[in-house]
């Protein structure tokens, strides 16, 4: 896990949850039932391409993080927790 604290981790993922749920405007699910390793696309949570879309507006804005390629994209995009610990990595912690 990249050497990331559990506590920055577990926040982090609660903020995503939010951000998603108001983000794009999900009517159907609160962040509490949003599992960490539920997957965002397809089967899981349902998102689609437009979705991907506003995730990567949702990180610039509220992570300053900026998703340069497809590949990185997807793999970060795979659930809550992928998400979570792609933003720990790519961000400073409070601490630095």
């Amino acid at each position: 896990m990249n050497g990331i604290d559990d506590n920055r981790l577990k926040e982090t993922r609660a903020k995503l949850k939010e951000l998603l749920v108001t983000g794009l405007e999900l009517e159907d699910v609160t962040p509490d039932e949003i599992a960490d390793d539920e997957a965002l696309f397809g089967e899981g949570l349902g998102l689609d391409s437009l979705d991907a879309v506003e995730i990567v507006v949702i990180l610039e804005r509220h992570f300053g993080l900026k998703i340069k390629d497809m590949s990185t994209g997807r793999k970060a995009f795979q659930s809550i927790d992928t998400l979570a610990k792609y933003v720990c990595d790519n961000t400073p912690s409070k601490e630095d």
